[in-house]
This record gives C-alpha cells, structure tokens and sequence, in this order.
C-alpha cells in the first residue's frame, strides 16, 4: 500500500523503484544531551494540537500537503531576512572575521520525538537566544513517523534511549516556529537528513536515491518541493551507514541526487562521512581526492553541495591540507573557494559541553592571533537545557529541565555557552576559579562562541521595535497589563534576541541584566536575581536591570543599520520599581560616522520611581541623515552611589513615520470548532508583504491566545465557549492595526458529540442539543489525510430538528482519520476527530525478489504497519535489532537492522504476514512454495 501524491502514477512507480533498493547498517552522528519526555497535565498535547513528525524515503515520495497529517500548521511564512553588511567598529572584538560562519545542529524547544508542537502552553522548554551568532541552525534530533501510536512512547523509553520501540524518519524537518525565528534573523532553516546503523531502522541512503524512468530522482524532486511548501531553506546531510559501507557503485547516483537538491536552489550542508572511493564510513576532517566529489564535480565544475561540516577531529594539520587542497582546486578549476565558505570544524557541544576537551578542540581550529582558520560548526548546543539533569548528575524519573523553577539555569547556561565565560562578549577570558558551578557548569575553560565568531544583525532601515520577548513567559501581557495566565511558548513571537548579553561599558559595577518574566517566575533557588519581578509589557518578558550603580554603566543592545530621518522617533516604555533618586537614563547611540561616539539622548524624569509602566517618546530629528549603528542605554547615578536600582524596560520602538498602520486582516472565519475539547483552528487572509506585517495576533473576549506570522492558527484552549474572536496584525513599527472580529457561541452548538464506527462499515454519530433545536441538523463525515480509499470519503446528510444522531453506511474501515461536523439550525458547527475503526491489515506488496537462495524484502511502503513476519517452513524467523537489543521473532518496524531485510533461506515454504499497529494480521503472501 502506498502512500500517493494524489496521482495514480507516482505511487506504483515508487514502489517499484523504492523496492529495488537493499538495506545496510551504521552508527549515528553522536551528541550526549538528556532524552525528552511527554508532557503531562495541562501541558499535555490538546486533542487536534498540530505536531511535527518524521518522514521516510517512501513518505517523501509519496508527499502532498493534502495527505500529510497537520501540514497546513506546520509551515513558515517568514521570508529569510538579509543581514546589515558587518562594521568592525561596533563588534564587542572588531578582530573576528565575518567571513567566519556559524552552523547550530541542535534541538528545537526540546520534546522532539512526539510531541514536537509549534507552540504550547509549556513554558519550561529550549528557546535558542542568540540567533546573532550563526549562519545555519539544523535540526537533527528525529522525529517518529506520523500515526505512531503515543503509547509507545512509554516508561521504558523514557528511561532508556536503546528502548524506544517506534520508528524515526530519516527527514526531520524544521519546527516552523524555529524557522520564523531563523529568518527574522537572517539565518537559513535546515532540515535534517540522518542515516545510521541504529538510529533509523531499516531505512537507507538507497531508498533515496532511487531514479525513476526518466532518470530523475523522485525523492529529491519531492525535498525541493516540502522545503517550499514548509519554507526552510535546505538540508544538512547525515550519511553514516556501515557494515556494510555506502555501495562504490551507488556513488555517482548520490552525487547527482545532491547536484538535482543543488538545482532546486537548496542549501545542502554534507556532513563529511564517506570515503567515496571505497564507500566507508570514514572522517578525513579534511578535502582530499576522496571527498571532494560531493562537494564539487571536478568534471563540470557544478556544485554537489555548499559546504562540508568536518568532523570534530579537524585541527592545524587538517586545516593546512584542507586550504592546500583547495587553492591547487581553484588552480586547475578556475573556481574560487574559500575554506570559509565550504568548510566548518565541527565541535561535539552536546557531549563535551564546558569541559577542557572543548576548549582545547576550539584552539586547535585557531591561527596564532586566536581567530578562526575556517567556518565553525557545533552539534548538540542545545545541551544547556536538555543536559541540566544529567549535569546535575540526575536521571530519570527526574526532569528538572521541564520545570519552570530551573529555566534560569538553563538561561544562565546558554549564556556561557554563547556570549563566554563572564556572560559578557567584551571579555571573554577564562577565570582561574569557576565561578558558575550553580548551575552545573564550569567557566574555566570554555570562552565562549562569541570569542570566535562576530555578531550579525538583520536591524536596517527605518523601523525597528522590540518587546524584549524570548519566545516564552508564564504569563502573556498587552500594554503592560496581563491578557493572560497561561504560560507558552511560541518561538514565532520571540523578538530579535539582544545582540551583546551582557556587554556593559563602566568603571564602577557590572548591573544584573535579565529577563524578567514576572511574579510567576520562581527566582528562589538563587542569589544571582535580586529583583522584584515585574513581568513583561508587551509579551511575556521584559529586560531587567539592577543593582548598586556607583558609576555610569552603558549597556550595549542592538547592532544596528538604521536610517535616522527628519521624522524618527523612540520611544520607550519602562517601568521603575525602585525609589526615586538622583539617576538618569538615556539612550545611547552609536552613529556610523562617529563609532567611537555615544550619543546620549535622555529620558525625561527617568530617576523617578513610576507606578506602573510609562512610555516616553524621544525626538531623533538631530541626527537626521546619519546612521545608527549600534544603541543600548545608559544608566547614571548622578550623584553618589544609587544603591538597589532597578529598571524594567519593556519595549523599544524606533520608527520614522513610514510604518503603514495595518488594515484588519480579510477572510476571518473558524475553520474548525472542537467544543468539547476546547480547541479552535481560525484562518484569516494573509498579507504576503512582510515589510507591512510582522505577525498577526489572536485573541478571543481580549485574551491573548497566541500569534505568527502566518494564516492558520490553533487555539489550544479557549477561555469561553462563547464571545468575539479577534486577529490583528502588528506593523513595522510593532503598533497593532484594525482588528478582524467574528462573533462565535458554542454554547448554542450540540455537545457530547461522539462517534461509534464499527467493522460493517456503519459509522454512527451522536451528540447532545444544548442550545436551540431549531431548524435540521447537518452532518457531515470527511475524510482526513486521505491514503487508502479510492477517493476521499465526502459524505453529509441533514436529519431533523431535535435529532441527536445520524447513521452512515459504507465507511472504511481501515483506520484513516476522519473529521465529523455538526450544525444545529443557525448554531456554529462545531467537530470531532478521530480515526476510522482498524479491521485490515494489508499485505505485503513490495517487489520482493530471490538471488538464488537469498531473499531481499524491501521495507514495507505502507503507513500502517507495526510488524513483519517470515515464516520459513512454518515456523517465524528471528532477526536481528538495533542497539543490540536481541533477536525477535518478526521485522519491527523502525528497530530490526538493515541487513535483515536481506537474508539467505533454504526453505521449502516462505510466506510473510503483516501486522498493524491495531493488531491486525494480513493474509500471508508466499514468496517460496504455496499454501
């Protein structure tokens, strides 16, 4: 059974091709990082909740958006942002090269198995911050495939990662709201593509690169077309199978499966794995004649892939060769390669984290002057929030990474990790003591990425605005006030991440610089925050400042390329908890012109303590016709010593009046109503200028529910069940314009809405009249993420005013999901999901084929299958599984090795069966002797 594109054609061709392909081992790309667990209690995932999963090559094949459970809410719409050109003078070390990259292979948020959701009323969970730092940010953690059943994911493999009896696709592809946030950076979103001996099963690099009948590549064709429809930018490449090695004879056909990925206009990124001379899984950390091919075609000169991420062994010795190597390449080519381009060192983050291995792998990547010799690379950065337990020397059942009252330590974390061992990108030399053993971390060796690599920035043009957002809070505030109670994140809405945290330029004390994330927020566990928390203004967040100023203190923000005209403006809204005294603040400006400058612009009464947030806007027409490269703010203390200052800033606007107030968003209307759940999809037309509209935010009776930059929204749970649902879109200059509002009342729609399919294909529907019983009732049963039947089930019939339940015949019966809608009369229709009930199990129909006595099955092309067995001469064969996890009595998908997809028999009889995840056995299909 395949999985179509809503051809007729591909799926046979597919499976035909996909059939030919043999199964082989390897080991993963290795990072050391704690496992993620499903969330529980309120944070549980809501019955529709959208969630990314993982793909096989056949799913890829077969891939449409129509058939792909969730696809239209798992998508970017954020256009990848250019970069300011860099400007050395506002660097925190004006010696680092921008020529130096930055690649991130990390988690996003942090449960990525299952429960990979865009957004969530989960606060304790990994929200990279320092998107200023890298070029590339992949993902490579893996996802199990769709329909894998959330049972699996049990306590046996929560405990042990060598337990985890599901199936993780090869592709994993970006959470979107990650991607948003990349590309209002200005870096590219790749997907993952994984190949190992444990880690995927049965799946294989020959399963990919499969060419149809004309010669191309159908899984390739289907990769451009996903990275489109998702809006990420390319893949970063993981081929690391052996024993056996990746065929010689196969290599070609991998080198023009990268070049047709090239041809789309992808970025692909290869890890550098394959000795493709001889096809072993093998790292040069180097160019040599034996990699170079799937970097360039020396014969046409066309691209393979963009660059190569070495592995973490390069050094000097390396680095010299890999340089040597390409300067004789340019010579004989006519090409022109920089090593900074192609080339990234990679570093093991993820398992050597602040230890003195790392910080010695990073300085044998660097030149006598301590900078780069070629493009960085890490794996497994995200280890400052999914390794807090294991550093802490905890394991399982303890999670103290998803719990809110640790988060400061992951902060903390992250901040030695990127901006060095003083949490300040100006000085990044190592103490002699550790200082930050608190939160399970060592500063004596790491010093940090921003040692090496320069800041960058996407701040240009007129308008700029930040709410000082992180991408989650434990509460959401609008204009300073709560909106609501729910903690979330959204990566979608974090704003543009504070390029220097912390650089502070002063004579006296460094202040404590934070985020603050208000009352909720329990700072108990430490002395490092003294502050009385306040919360965001806009958000759920703003940035904090305190402790004893005795000294003026300059507290760099934002590297910037901004055209100050005859009309810009500040304004900034803050709010000072602390008593009223003899300090001032400013904005401090850096001009282009002028770097060695800072322009100070004043707050008016900013040394009065306020009652409640106030918003100043401060005139910029001094400066009109020059640029501002750079601004943060300045502190003073005026006279003496401010002892206990606190400062909440909780918005920054800087606009010069061209901002265009955005028209309320057309289209408003609820796509799906789950009234007994809770939940709520709404779509809107979407404005497809992003220089217009940054965002669109929802909310309903005034409570903000959440927000992107996109046209389909879920609602996870509603505040009511009746009310006014509003969407509006936020500007350039972050104001709010005309609102879309659609007035909605579940409570006059049926309740207690329940279905009942049953084996002879009735499909019975109930539900309770809660509101008025007037006029017929409308039901209607279609088919979701259609696979199966020969067309998509579209059925609907009215029964009588009153009625409370309706009787459909002839439904499938073969476990595809469904959707059912009820309208009573005027009431809103209101939904259900589920799937149909399971009662077959189809057979194996893949292009099995005998080599004298050896047997290939090719992986089973079918969505819903659990188990595979072989029978020989009546009695089941034993095969072998990954993690060396014992011999079972079946092929279980995602966990039997590769090789045992190709075996030698001698038997008389061989049949197989196969068994769905619901339990049902197929008819057998013989493939030696009959019945």
């Amino acid at each position: 059974m395949n999985i179509p594109t809503g051809t007729k054609s591909l799926p046979k061709l597919t499976s035909a091709l996909l059939a030919a392909a043999l199964l082989v081992s390897g080991l993963p790309m290795t990072a050391y990082a704690g496992d993620t667990w499903p969330f529980k209690g309120d944070s549980a995932p809501g019955a529709n909740q959208p969630n990314v999963h993982g793909y096989t090559s056949s799913h890829i094949a077969n891939w449409s958006p129509q058939t792909d459970p969730d696809a239209e809410l798992l998508r970017s719409r954020v256009p990848l942002q250019e970069r300011i050109a860099p400007f050395a003078a506002t660097q925190a070390n004006p010696a680092l090269s921008p020529q130096t990259r930055m690649m991130n292979v990390a988690g996003d948020y942090g449960n990525a198995f299952i429960e990979n959701a865009p957004y969530t009323n989960k606060f304790a969970q990994y929200h990279f911050n320092f998107w200023q730092y890298i070029d590339y940010y992949s993902y490579w953690h893996g996802t199990a495939t769709a329909y894998t059943p959330p049972e699996y994911y049990d306590e046996l493999a929560q405990k042990d990662w060598q337990q985890k009896w599901f199936e993780f696709g090869m592709l994993n592809i970006p959470n979107p709201t990650y991607t948003d946030a990349a590309h209002k950076n200005g870096v590219m979103s790749l997907a993952g593509i994984f190949f190992s001996n444990n880690d995927r099963g049965q799946q294989t690099y020959q399963q990919m690169i499969v060419r149809d009948e004309q010669g191309n590549f159908p899984v390739a064709e289907k990769l451009i077309e996903m990275a489109q429809y998702f809006g990420f930018d390319g893949y970063f490449i993981n081929q690391e199978e052996m024993s056996p090695n990746v065929a010689v004879a196969d290599i070609p056909d991998y080198i023009a499966f990268m070049k047709a990925l090239q041809k789309g206009g992808l970025y692909v990124q290869w890890y550098d794995s394959l000795n493709t001379q001889t096809g072993a899984n093998t790292f040069a950390r180097t160019l040599n004649d034996s990699n170079i091919s799937m970097l360039v075609d020396k014969s046409t000169k066309e691209p393979v892939s963009n660059s190569f991420f070495f592995d973490y062994g390069a050094g000097n010795t390396q680095i010299t060769g890999a340089n040597n190597y390409l300067a004789n390449l340019n010579s004989s080519l006519g090409t022109s390669y920089s090593l900074y381009d192609v080339g990234y060192a990679g570093l093991e983050a993820g398992r050597d984290r602040f230890k003195p291995v790392n910080g010695s792998a990073l300085a044998a990547k660097l030149d006598a002057a301590s900078l780069p010799r070629l493009s960085l690379a890490t794996l497994g950065a995200d280890f400052v929030h999914a390794g807090l337990d294991e550093d802490m020397g905890l394991s399982y059942p303890v999670s103290h990474r998803s719990e809110n009252d640790y988060q400061w330590m992951t902060h903390l974390r992250e901040q030695l990790w990127w901006s060095g061992p003083n949490v300040n990108p100006k000085n990044t030399a190592k103490p002699a003591a550790n200082t930050v053993s608190d939160v399970y971390a060592d500063n004596r060796y790491w010093p940090g990425i921003s040692s090496v690599i320069a800041e960058r920035s996407v701040i240009k043009d007129n308008n700029f605005y930040t709410n000082f957002n992180t991408g989650h809070g434990l509460s959401y505030y609008v204009n300073g006030a709560v909106s609501s109670n729910e903690e979330w994140s959204n990566m979608s809405l974090q704003d543009i991440p504070v390029t220097w945290q912390w650089w502070q330029e002063t004579t006296g004390n460094r202040l404590t610089v934070d985020f603050d994330y208000g009352p909720g927020y329990n700072l108990s566990g430490t002395e490092r925050y003294k502050y009385k928390q306040l919360g965001g203004f806009n958000g759920g967040s703003s940035l904090v400042v305190n402790g004893n100023l005795n000294a003026e203190n300059f507290l760099r923000l934002y590297k910037t390329e901004l055209s100050l005209k005859a009309g810009s403006k500040l304004s900034i809204s803050y709010n000072k908890p602390s008593a009223a005294n003899s300090s001032s603040m400013s904005v401090g400006i850096i001009l282009a012109d002028d770097p060695n400058t800072v322009v100070k612009v004043p707050v008016p009464d900013s040394g009065r303590k306020t009652s409640g947030w106030v918003t100043k806007e401060l005139d910029l027409s001094a400066y009109a016709g020059r640029t501002a490269a750079a601004f943060g703010l300045v502190f003073n203390p005026g006279q003496g010593v401010v002892n206990n200052y606190q400062m909440n800033i909780g918005q920054i606007r800087i606009t010069d009046g061209t901002a265009v107030k955005p028209a309320a968003p057309a289209g408003l209307t609820i796509a799906k109503a789950f009234r007994d759940t809770n939940e709520m999809v709404v779509e809107w037309k979407l404005d497809p200028d992003y220089n217009k509209v940054k965002q669109y935010n929802v909310y309903v009776n005034d409570v903000y529910m959440g927000g992107k930059y996109d046209e389909v929204f879920y609602l996870k749970r509603l505040p009511a069940k009746s009310g006014r649902l509003k969407v509006v879109a936020v500007g350039a200059d972050g104001r709010e314009g005309d609102a879309a509002t659609l007035n909605f009342n579940l409570n006059a729609a049926v309740s207690n809405l329940k279905v009942n399919s049953q084996a002879d294909g009735k499909f019975d529907v109930s539900w309770s009249n809660t509101g008025s019983t007037a006029g017929g009732v409308t039901v209607r049963v279609q088919s979701v993420n259609w696979i199966t039947t020969a067309e998509p089930v579209q059925q609907q019939m009215v029964v009588p005013a009153g009625s409370t339940s309706a009787e459909f015949t002839g439904m499938p019966v073969n476990g595809d999901d469904y959707i059912v809608t009820v309208t009573a009369g005027p009431a809103d229709p209101v939904s259900v999901s589920g799937h149909f009930i399971d009662t077959i199990a189809e057979p194996y129909a893949e292009a099995w084929s005998w080599n004298q006595d050896i047997l290939n099955l090719p992986m089973p092309n079918t969505r819903d299958w659990r188990y595979l067995y072989v029978y020989e001469d009546g009695v089941a064969k034993s095969f072998a599984t990954t993690y060396s996890s014992g011999n079972k009595p079946m092929i279980v998908r995602g966990r039997t090795t590769k090789a045992s997809l190709s075996f030698r028999s001698t038997a008389n009889v061989v049949y197989v069966v196969m068994e769905d995840y619901a339990g049902n056995r197929s008819e057998p299909v013989y493939l030696k002797g009959s019945h």
